[in-house]
């Protein structure tokens, strides 16, 4: 199987040389790997350089934007930017952050995943971070969703979902979307990968409602965003970040917020949601 992977990179000059090591060293190389240096003001563009003049299959194209760090639609544009210097000439996809280390049967490992049955549109592993000189989980999310910082698609369910959306919650509406089109997502436990910084480490104030307006935008709707954003809130440890999700999630409301999903989908997404939620509760 083909595969591309596109990595948007902003001041990694420190680590996506580590995340380019892992990649050329896997045991099934990608086809095509783009680095998309997004308004850097380090030495990125140097160290990539470096490895496009060692690897015909790696290339970097440069992009300006706002410098300041939103989640969500900075990284999406700048992966947007990637995609459009590749041709459809894979059987899978994959967004890859730049501050990660993968192990070398990584790729392979999805290979098999995507080649063991043909309704696997998405798999994945899990990010570990280093903590008192241990790699432990990285533990904010059900094990049963694959990290933004690693997503893999197969194309026809890239293509389904209609890629990726520039809006924080682009990386739960994906596999809802997913879901809403029959489509499997697989995540492997034994798949450990190491993820240099801690999700969200760069994120500033104006940040912090988007959370809320994410939950909004998915349908969630009151009472799931509720309880999503109390279980986020304890997961991160910072039980105050509830009161800025749900003031996200009305300020989105009130000033009509379009959706990231149509009404059916929306629909299919709370009922999904809240029998996720019965299955844990009985």
């Amino acid at each position: 199987m083909n595969y591309y992977i596109v990595i948007p990179s902003h001041n990694e000059e420190a680590l996506i040389s580590l995340t380019l090591q892992s990649l050329v060293e896997q045991t099934v190389l990608p086809t095509k790997i783009v680095v998309v240096n997004d308004n850097s003001t380090d030495k990125t563009e140097d160290v990539v350089n470096s490895f496009v003049s060692k690897y015909p299959f790696i290339s970097l194209v440069n992009k300006t934007s706002d410098a300041i760090h939103l989640p969500g639609s900075k990284v999406i544009q700048a992966f947007q930017k990637g995609l459009e210097t590749l041709d459809e000439n894979y059987d899978f996809i994959v967004k890859a952050d730049a501050d990660l280390i993968f192990p070398n049967n990584y790729f392979e490992t999805i290979i098999k995943h995507f080649l063991s049955d043909e309704r696997i549109g998405m798999a994945g592993g899990f990010c570990y971070i280093e903590k008192n000189g241990e790699w432990i989980l990285e533990n904010l999310t059900d094990k049963d969703h694959i990290r933004g910082a690693l997503k893999a698609y197969r194309k026809e369910t890239f293509k389904q979902i209609g890629g990726l959306k520039p809006e924080m919650g682009w990386d739960t509406v994906d596999e809802l979307l997913c879901k809403f089109y029959n489509w499997k997502v697989v995540t492997d436990e034994n798949l450990h990968v190491k993820h240099l910084k801690p999700t969200g480490a760069n994120y500033n104030k104006t940040a912090r409602y988007k959370q809320g307006e994410a939950f909004y935008s998915l349908g969630y709707g009151f009472w799931i965003t509720t309880i999503a954003s109390l279980k986020l809130a304890m997961m991160k440890k910072k039980p105050l970040l509830f009161i800025d999700y749900i003031k996200g999630f009305w300020k989105a409301k009130s000033s009509k917020k379009p959706l990231l999903v149509t009404d059916e989908q929306a629909k299919f997404i709370r009922n999904y949601r809240l029998q996720k939620m019965k299955e844990k509760l009985f």
